[in-house]
């Protein structure tokens, strides 16, 4: 190791190195030598072991890694060679190993599930990542249960279960109702780790129909909703009391198993009357500091960062006053394995001996096994230089051929630790990575370090000459350091020179020649000395220096350590520092820094400045207060007020400040009155009625504000009615049967008197009716009921006191509550531009019916069903609304060749009015989509096979498919174009009289009476001549298509299903007629009774559940998303933007879970298959090791 010297800034570092080894040999961090050296591969990043991955987006499954040669990389998958190349929806990055799973453009995530592996192999052995278990997020649906009401006696416990689906990771779950509002929870209502909703006692204000659990699963950020709870609690006076008991966890002990480094949770949740408190305890020793938190009312003990000595039995004990119950926990903390010591890189010469130590622990122990290049090193090619014990490998006199990378592998049943270490065996001649000729200088009696930076393999010994001609330097003088530095402690003028460094290995010999200089120090040989200076002076300090004529000075001044000021009072000379017309500013140390390329000195001198002789001197200052104040001329709304100025303070006043206090209304607080000129010394002041006055001034000049003066005496008013009535007055409704009647309340001094009263007038307008009143106190808003719905209301608010009535009040125009609209909008019609937008018109409907402020229109549309496929596909409404009195608004976003369903509903404040009759309107065919897929398979000399799928989108009845294809050369240029239309019910064609050895570009797409789709390309090669002879090219140009016939196409086979179907569905309506024989029941009415509650979108405007927007159950709540058929949701196309047509809102999530928005449909996907209640995720067993 080098050993530690003090070094010069000016001196250049030393070579840093690489990594550390557990030989002797160390390869510095020099680019050129690493690019030269061989390494085996080394992973420095992969993915996580258990990667759960989002199915809506490709997966991307990382691993890097370096080495020399740069190393090639290769996969497993479930234990079994992954050919990427064989799986077009799979690449791999360029110079990289990292996987790329196009899951965006087709690909299913559930078909990539399970375990993979990449190795990095380059000629010098091979690194292996660990087991990268790949599984995707799932969100399942909630089991379909049915929930009877629960009737409680108050005080009893209670304890609702939430049950949530088993997703992938676990949901968060919590409670809230059907407003979408947390359900409160205290010491007596919380939840549990499991979910369930606790009640340690019920109270009557528990009874609600509507406890709901919902579990929100971020990967897919979808939010699934159990059905509402009821729970009624009937009054039993008074209730009992009960002692505490345990509701979980029951019994009086239990276990619990937690691994080493996780977060313990413990839980204890009692029922009693009074309501339990929680304590907790551990038995035998203290809860750790620092550590342990109580969470959920002290209910929940956690402990985080746990460790062995972590176990033990923990206590918890809930009491109250009737008695307690307790119950122990015993905890056992498990350790999956961590390291002791992980194995590191080993670089060896060859015939070097060396070790790889690899330790860990954990609980229960692991268990250590060794690999060599990712085989199991008992089956790994032998190596005789290579021991294996236990946890160690022994190398003795290594090879080149030794070099490799080991894996280690630590595991127990908690899991396992997987290390890379490398063992890199090079024969490398002597090198100096110093450059040659560099030049060294030093100030006399400094240390010199001289740099001999090497690498050679076997380690090279290291040997310093001086001269060309000199002999080897040994001596107390001179240090010798590891890396090849050598030091002369004290560098004399005599240790100038040429340095020699030879390196040499049996392998060869090397050497490098440097150069030392000695000079001279700098010196500051006449310093700076303690100066005083009298105000407004001159000053001048000195800095002569003596330095080595071969080094070029710098000088530099600082006032207390900084910078010079920026004044050109200050001049710096060649040998001094002057400072003119000196201020007190200027008192403080200069310090003069002479710097050079190999050192620095410097010297410092105080500066004191004196006050010069003294010399009279203006004072401007702020003017002193007035006084004398006096009050004249007292009337009821007026008084004069006079004072006597203070002293100006060398500075004319400009303006005096009158400020009051109310000390009847506000005592203590001042308020700005009036100001006037300087010149002047009386006002003549405004007053109100019932207020107890008390003035001050404040005199005002240039430099600033006076102290005010003392204040006048005080002057109480006489009290008179109100001058003014209530601003602000306004008459809304709250409920359609009411006018809430609202004002600005009149401040303190504006009352005019005691007895401060509002007489509230209202009636309703355009009707001969008379004012109703009514005289309120210390209100601002009062509530008219029982009016009818949205009517104008004349209304008035008049203030009056112990005096009188204020002036009368100017009348404004409010109207009573809103209800929601009566009438749907008629004459709704359709006009269909083109197959995707649609115009729609309605009549208004008339105002009165509209029973509020008109706030616009809603359209509600939707498909029914694809005239291409005759599908019914699960309805998904879309929302658009129109602001005002607007009778038409477009649709777009709509999908060809479809079936489609509207209404239309005004919207007042209240909320929306009936839907019109549902109109149905049919969009025109489009242009289909590009066909689903093409396949090119089975070449021969002159034939391909072309296969296809049709269109995800055919956008009406595709009339045929054209295929177009050319050959390309060697030279990537195309030849004649050849076309050819294919009948719609075909799926495949088999192309002859191509020629051989040839490659052919194909287009393809599908037509519809419209036109022709986007098409979709393909390249294939026809195979060569295995004979090798060349044949013309006959008919080139020319090629014969082979049709295969789609039989479902075919009419005898259409007529034969048709004949099937119709067969099916007599036998249905007989087994139906047969089986209701006995009578009806309204099995319908029971069912619309109780509605499937789970899926509900939101309102609008306060974000709680609104009506259903379609039938089918298990919907779960969306945040920008919807969950297709495999339970997963998957990201989409961008839809048709609404903004230019309508206002809906998407609904979005809190962090908390809650909504805010509204929730709005959007375009639509493929249907749910079936309505299974929840999807189990496939099981993946976890890799605790490897085989």
């Amino acid at each position: 190791m080098m050993k530690k010297k003090s070094i010069p800034a000016s001196k250049p570092f030393l070579i840093l190195f690489l990594c550390q080894i557990i030989s002797a040999l160390d390869v510095p961090l020099d680019s050129k030598l690493l690019e030269e050296l061989s390494q085996p591969p080394t992973i420095t990043h992969q993915s996580p072991k258990d990667y759960i991955v989002d199915p809506r987006e490709n997966i991307v499954i990382q691993c890097e890694a370096k080495g020399k040669p740069p190393p090639s990389f290769s996969w497993t998958r479930n234990g079994t060679h992954f050919d990427i190349d064989k799986d077009a929806q799979v690449t791999m990055k360029p110079n990289s190993g990292t996987l790329v799973i196009n899951i965006m453009n087709g690909g299913k995530a559930e078909a990539y599930e399970g375990v993979y592996q990449c190795t990095a192999r380059n000629e010098r052995g091979a690194a292996i990542s660990n087991n990268i278990v790949i599984r995707p997020s799932r969100s399942p649906l909630w089991t379909k249960e049915k929930l009877e009401p629960n009737q409680v006696r108050e005080g009893d416990s209670l304890v609702l279960h939430c049950r949530p689906p088993v997703g992938l990771p676990p949901p968060i779950i919590f409670w809230m109702d059907n407003a979408f509002q947390r359900l409160p929870q205290s010491e007596r209502v919380s939840q549990g780790l499991n979910g369930d909703l606790y009640f340690s006692n019920v109270q009557p204000e528990d009874t609600r129909e509507d406890y709901i659990c919902y579990a929100r699963f971020n990967h897919t950020q979808t939010i699934q909703q159990k059905q509402p709870i009821s729970v009624k609690v009937f009054s039993t006076k008074p209730a009992t009391e009960r002692q505490p008991v345990l509701l979980t966890p029951t019994g009086s002990t239990s276990t619990k198993v937690e691994l080493r480094g996780n977060v313990l949770l413990l839980e204890c949740i009692a029922a009693g009357l009074p309501t339990p408190v929680i304590r907790w305890i551990k038995e035998g020793g203290e809860l750790p500091a620092n550590r342990t938190f109580f969470e959920n009312f002290k209910k929940t003990l956690k402990i985080i960062d746990v460790s062995e000595a972590d176990s033990g039995n923990y206590k918890c004990i809930a009491r109250n006053t009737l008695g307690s119950v307790h119950h122990v926990i015993s905890v056992t903390v498990k350790a999956a394995p961590y390291w002791i010591t992980a194995p590191r890189n080993l670089v060896l010469s060859p015939g070097e001996d060396g070790t790889l130590i690899c330790r860990a622990n954990g609980n229960p122990k692991p268990s250590i096994s060794w690999l060599a290049n990712g085989v199991p090193i008992a089956i790994a090619p032998e190596d005789p230089s290579r021991k294996v014990d236990g946890d160690t490998i022994i190398f003795s006199h290594v090879q080149e051929r030794s070099s490799a990378v080991y894996q280690c592998n630590a595991s127990n049943e908690y899991g396992y630790l997987l290390a890379n270490a490398f063992v890199n065996v090079l024969a490398e001649p002597p090198r100096i990575l110093t450059p040659a000729n560099k030049l060294y200088q030093v100030i006399a009696d400094s240390p010199a370090l001289l740099d001999c930076a090497y690498f050679g393999s076997p380690k090279p010994e290291i040997e310093w000459f001086k001269g060309v001609k000199g002999s080897i330097l040994r001596g107390n003088e001179y240090v010798f350091h590891d890396n090849g530095t050598l030091e002369i402690p004290v560098a004399q003028k005599d240790s100038t020179g040429t340095y020699t460094c030879v390196a040499r290995n049996e392998l060869g010999k090397i050497q490098n020649e440097v150069h030392l200089e000695i000079k001279d120090p700098t010196m500051i040989i006449k310093q700076p000395e303690y100066k005083v200076v009298q105000r407004y002076g001159q000053v001048s300090f000195e800095c002569i220096i003596k330095h080595d004529s071969t080094l070029l000075p710098t000088v530099m001044w600082l006032k207390d350590n900084d910078e010079l000021p920026d004044d050109e009072r200050f001049l710096v000379g060649k040998d001094n520092l002057t400072i003119m017309n000196v201020t007190d500013k200027d008192d403080g140390t200069y310090t003069c820094i002479v710097n050079t390329t190999l050192d620095s000195v410097s010297a410092s001198a105080v500066l004191t400045v004196v006050a010069a002789p003294p010399t009279p001197a203006i004072i401007y200052a702020r003017p002193n207060p007035p006084f004398d104040l006096e009050l004249t001329g007292q009337l009821e709304r007026s008084i004069e007020l006079s004072w006597i100025p203070g002293d100006e303070n060398n500075s004319p006043i400009t303006h005096f400040v009158i400020e009051y206090e109310d000390g009847l209304h506000e005592p203590g607080v001042w308020h700005y009155q009036t100001e006037v000129p300087g010149t002047q010394t009386t006002v003549q002041l405004k007053l109100s009625p019932y207020v107890n006055y008390s003035f001050r001034v404040i005199a005002v000049n240039k430099i600033g504000r006076s102290q005010p003066s003392e204040p006048s005496e005080q002057y109480l008013t006489k009290s008179a009615s109100p001058d003014e009535n209530p601003a602000n007055v306004q008459g809304i409704g709250s409920e359609p049967d009411n006018l809430v009647i609202t004002w600005e309340s009149l401040k303190g001094f504006q009352s005019n008197g005691p007895g401060l009263q509002y007489k509230v007038s209202w009636r309703q307008k355009d009707v001969d009716d008379e004012w109703t009143s009514v005289i309120v106190a210390n209100v601002s808003k009062y509530i008219v009921s029982g009016t009818p719905t949205f009517v104008p209301y004349e209304i008035k608010v008049q203030a009056l006191n112990d005096l009188g009535y204020a002036p009368e009040p100017s009348e404004v125009i409010g109207h009573s509550g809103e209800d929601l609209p009566m009438v749907a909008p008629g004459n709704v019609q359709v006009h269909v531009i083109n197959s995707t937008l649609a115009k729609v018109h309605w009549d208004p409907v008339p105002l009165k019916s509209v029973r509020g402020h008109l706030q616009g229109y809603k359209v509600y549309y939707w498909k029914v069903q694809s005239l291409s496929r005759r599908s019914r596909r699960h309805v998904e409404k879309k929302i658009l609304t129109f602001r005002g009195n607007k009778t038409f608004g477009m649709l777009p976003g709509l999908e060809p060749y479809s079936s489609y369903k509207l209404n239309v509903r005004v919207v007042n404040g209240k909320g929306e009015g009936p839907a019109s009759p549902d109109k149905v309107f049919k969009t025109p065919e489009g242009v289909p989509s590009s066909p689903s897929y093409l396949k090119i398979t089975n070449p021969t000399l002159d034939s391909l096979t072309l296969e296809w799928g049709s269109p995800t989108h055919p956008n009406g009845v595709l009339t045929s498919y054209i295929l177009k294809f050319q050959p390309i050369n060697n030279t990537h240029e195309l030849g004649p174009l050849v076309e050819i239309r294919i009948p719609a019910n075909e799926s495949s064609l088999i192309l002859k009289n191509l020629n051989y050895s040839t490659r052919y570009k194909f287009y393809f797409n599908a037509q519809t009476s419209v036109g022709s789709g986007s098409q979709i390309t393909e390249e294939a090669v026809t195979i060569m001549d295995e004979a090798g002879i060349l044949r013309p090219a006959v008919g080139a140009g020319k090629a014969m298509a082979s049709r295969q016939v789609d039989i479902a196409t075919q009419g005898w086979f259409i007529g034969l299903m048709c004949a099937v179907a119709l067969l099916i569905l007599i036998l249905l309506i007989v087994c139906f007629i047969r089986r209701n024989k006995g009578g009806k029941y309204p099995v319908k009415e029971k069912e619309d009774a109780h509605a499937d509650p789970e899926i509900q979108p939101m309102k609008e405007d306060d974000g709680t559940f609104g009506e259903y927007s379609d039938a089918e159950d298990h919907k779960p709540l969306k945040k920008g998303s919807r969950t297709p058929s495999d339970r997963t949701v998957k990201k989409e196309d961008s839809d048709d933007s609404l903004v230019d047509y309508g206002e809906g809102v998407n609904g979005q999530f809190n962090e908390d879970g809650s909504f805010i928005g509204q929730y709005s449909g959007k375009k639509e996907k493929e249907p749910a298959e079936g309505n299974e209640s929840s999807e189990a995720p496939s099981p993946v067993n976890a890799m605790n090791s490897f085989v």
